[in-house]
């Protein structure tokens, strides 16, 4: 039986573009994460956070691909 699929509400894509725009939004503010310290296992904060940050991004990929957007 196939699936069925339901179009997502008002409320849901506001949450969801929301969830975006906070995700862009940290990425372009680069002088939040324009330091060394707190170096984690000796890579500056710099590079890691950026690194996590792409797993956020990716989660909240997940997380609208869920949604149905």
């Amino acid at each position: 039986m196939p699936a069925v699929h339901r179009r997502p509400t008002r409320l849901e894509r506001a949450m969801v573009y929301l969830l975006f725009a906070i995700v862009a939004i940290v990425a372009l503010w680069v002088p939040l994460y324009n330091r060394a310290e707190p170096a984690l296992f000796g890579i500056p904060f710099f590079y890691w956070f950026q690194f996590v940050w792409i797993m956020v991004a990716a989660l909240a990929t997940a997380v609208a691909y869920k949604v149905g957007l």
